[in-house]
């Protein structure tokens, strides 16, 4: 369905304001950063970014959640084009994608920071977003149906992966703790293949 011309606008806007405040955020941090400098930046008013946001808090959740999206959906499409077929080898390559693309973009790596999940869990970012791509919950859940792995509960799991490579891999690649991420992803591998290789 094609967009009305106000629909237009507003979503030229919006994108304007995303890739200011991005830009702002990464560059002075949230704090140092004003709802004034953001529209002023964009080339919209201030009075029109409340018509988006109630605040820079807001803006920066939906953009992390963005962000984060976008990762998880560009290693869904790799993913799709690799010749992995076992389960574990799949997930593991989606977090293996997003490990890599997080560590040559560190900016995008402190912006996010922990909260890698917020790509998964922020339904109004999904809807946004979404196109007809299968999603990283419903691949989960469905291979664990499908190859029997003991799981009481596919979507807490998935939610505890991706909060563990969140949080560890962001201390390793930006601090090289608890070692160099190269090093550390043996362990976590192995670590997240052990939890989906439990049999019924």
């Amino acid at each position: 369905m094609r967009k009305t011309k106000v629909e237009e606008n507003k979503a030229i806007k919006e994108k304007k304001l995303f890739d200011t405040a991005f830009k702002l955020f990464t560059e002075k941090g949230i704090k140092n950063t004003s709802i004034d400098e953001i529209a002023s930046n964009a080339g919209v008013a201030k009075g029109t970014f409340y018509l988006y946001f109630k605040d820079k808090y807001e803006l920066q959740d939906e953009l992390i959640a963005r962000k984060s999206y976008q990762l998880f959906n560009k290693a869904l499409k790799k993913l799709d084009k690799s010749k992995y077929k076992q389960f574990d080898d799949q997930i593991i390559f989606i977090i293996d994608y997003i490990i890599d693309d997080l560590s040559k973009n560190k900016l995008l790596l402190k912006f996010i920071s922990k909260n890698l999940s917020f790509g998964l869990y922020n339904e109004k970012v999904i809807k946004l977003l979404g196109d007809n791509n299968i999603r990283v919950k419903e691949l989960f859940i469905e291979g664990i149906h499908e190859h029997n792995i003991n799981i009481d509960n596919p979507e807490v799991t998935l939610f505890m992966i991706i909060e563990l490579v969140s949080s560890t891999c962001f201390s390793s690649i930006m601090n090289k703790e608890p070692l160099p991420i190269k090093e550390y992803k043996p362990y976590l591998y192995k670590t997240i293949r052990g939890l989906l290789n439990q049999k019924k």
